[in-house]
Parts: C-alpha cells; sequence; structure tokens
C-alpha cells in the first residue's frame, strides 16, 4: 500500500513538473505582451502599470498580421483536408485490401517518417519553381499535406486495425458498395483517429516555419511564423510588439488542442491496442 502512494506520489510530482516547465513560458510571454519595453527589460515578473493592448495595436500595424493569419486559416484547414482525405482512403485499402503493392505502399509511408525535413527543401524548391507553385498559397498546401502523411496513414491504419470486419460484412450482404461502406461505416466510427490526425496536421502546418520561409518570396503569400521572424529582424527592439504577435499565433493551436483533446487521447489510445 505504502509503495502505491509513493509512486503516485512521485508520478504526481513528475506530472506537475512538466506542467509548470510547459506552462511558465507561456504565461509569462502572455504577461510581457501587456508590458512597456522598459518593464521587460527590467525582469519584473508582476504587472506594474495597468493593462494595455497598445502591443497588440502596435503588432497589426507593424507586420501584416491579418494577410497572414488569412494565409495560415486557408493553408492549414486545406492542407488537413486534403492529408485526411487521402490517407484515410490509402489507409483503409491497406488494412482492408490485399495485392501486390501493399508492402511497397507501407515502405514508402515508413521511409517519410525518417527522412529529415531539411534534405526535402532543394527538390521541393525546384519541383515547385519547376511547375510554376512556388510562392503560391497552393504550393505550401500540397507540401503540408504531403508531409504530414506519413503521420496520418500510420494512426489510419492503427485505429482501423481495432475495427471489426463483421460491421463491413454486414454492410456487403444488405448491398453497399466498396466505397458506401468505407464512408458511411468506417468513416463516423474513426471519429477519434481523425480528430487525433487533424490535430496533429493543423498543428504541422500552422507552426512550420522553414518551407514556409523557402517556398515563398512575397509578403502576401507567407504564413503567421514567418510574421514572427519578421518581428525579429525589423523590429527587434519592440519586445512588447514581439510578445503580443507571438500570443496572436499560438493561441489558435492552443484552442484547437484544448477543444480536441479529448478525442485525440481516445484516438491514440485506441490505435495503440493494435498498432
Amino acid at each position: 500500500m505504502a509503495k502505491k502512494i509513493l509512486a503516485k506520489t512521485g508520478v504526481f510530482i513528475l506530472l506537475a513538473i512538466i506542467v509548470i516547465i510547459s506552462l511558465v513560458p507561456i504565461i509569462w510571454v502572455f504577461g510581457a505582451s501587456f508590458k512597456t519595453n522598459g518593464e521587460i527589460l527590467s525582469g519584473s515578473l508582476s504587472l506594474t502599470g495597468p493593462l494595455s493592448i497598445n502591443n497588440y495595436v502596435n503588432a497589426f500595424r507593424l507586420a501584416p498580421l491579418v494577410a497572414f493569419y488569412k494565409n495560415s486559416v486557408v493553408v492549414s484547414i486545406v492542407a488537413t483536408c486534403l492529408n485526411l482525405i487521402v490517407c484515410s482512403m490509402a489507409a483503409y485499402i491497406v488494412v482492408r485490401c490485399q495485392f501486390k503493392l501493399k508492402p511497397v505502399i507501407t515502405l514508402v509511408f515508413s521511409l517519410g517518417l525518417i527522412i529529415p525535413s531539411a534534405a526535402l527543401l532543394q527538390p521541393l524548391y525546384t519541383t515547385l519553381t519547376s511547375t510554376h507553385l512556388y510562392n503560391t498559397l497552393t504550393g505550401l498546401i500540397l507540401v503540408y499535406a504531403a508531409l504530414g502523411m506519413p503521420t496520418t496513414f500510420y494512426v489510419m491504419v492503427s485505429y482501423i486495425q481495432t475495427i471489426p470486419y463483421t460491421l463491413e460484412e454486414a454492410a456487403y450482404i444488405d448491398g453497399a458498395s466498396f466505397g458506401r461502406t468505407f464512408f458511411q461505416i468506417v468513416l463516423p466510427i474513426t471519429r477519434p483517429a481523425f480528430a487525433t490526425a487533424a490535430v496533429m496536421e493543423f498543428l504541422l502546418a500552422w507552426n512550420e516555419f522553414q518551407f514556409a520561409l523557402t517556398l515563398t518570396g512575397d509578403t502576401t503569400k507567407r504564413t503567421l511564423p514567418i510574421a514572427l521572424y519578421y518581428f525579429k529582424s525589423a523590429f527587434a527592439t519592440d519586445y512588447g510588439a514581439m510578445f503580443a504577435a507571438t500570443i496572436v499565433v499560438i493561441i489558435p493551436s492552443i484552442i484547437v488542442f484544448i477543444l480536441l483533446q479529448k478525442q485525440v487521447i481516445s484516438g491514440l489510445a485506441a490505435g495503440s491496442v493494435k498498432g
């Protein structure tokens, strides 16, 4: 009994430390976004004056955050939808069908997990330039959808493997086609895996910096992570505005994860049974 209590206490303390380490920087940046540069540089942890949104106003004035925001929303949502549609169908075919190229397809997705993203920069730049997709939102959408495919594929495969095939057999007996069985029977059941893959793909597309910087050259085509780089290079001395821009960038991803965290956890837990 005493060992169990000690074990639970140790786990609780460890989790508390992890939570504190994770939250303290975010809370500090949020508080600093309401301070003046003098207060930030003084190292004060508390607000000495009244709350002011001047830094947020300056952030939108100094950088085209509205345009960056629109680009990020469009790119992240469309890339996530495209990624889920393609990978869910591919995962279902790989799990339920037997064909000669099945090991090859699985191997290709496996290789996608181990190839470093930096190694893809030059080939992607050359490909997008030759196809006239450089400096376009379409090019970014295709790149982000492809980058997240290995992870989404394995999340969906792991979850579909836990679904009893008898459900699909019953649908076939009732006269349902292969496509109708997938869209009306399998997809609704895989909602937790869908949510898990959607959150992971959305966060990838929303927070990615390296490809967004390399594959775009026009300010009107860039996304929010580039906005932070814009602040650090052009307005490095305006710390308050930079912290305000940081909060503006990270808030959507935090909200998305909070809203879908139950589905994410259930999807990962269910997929780990057979995956």
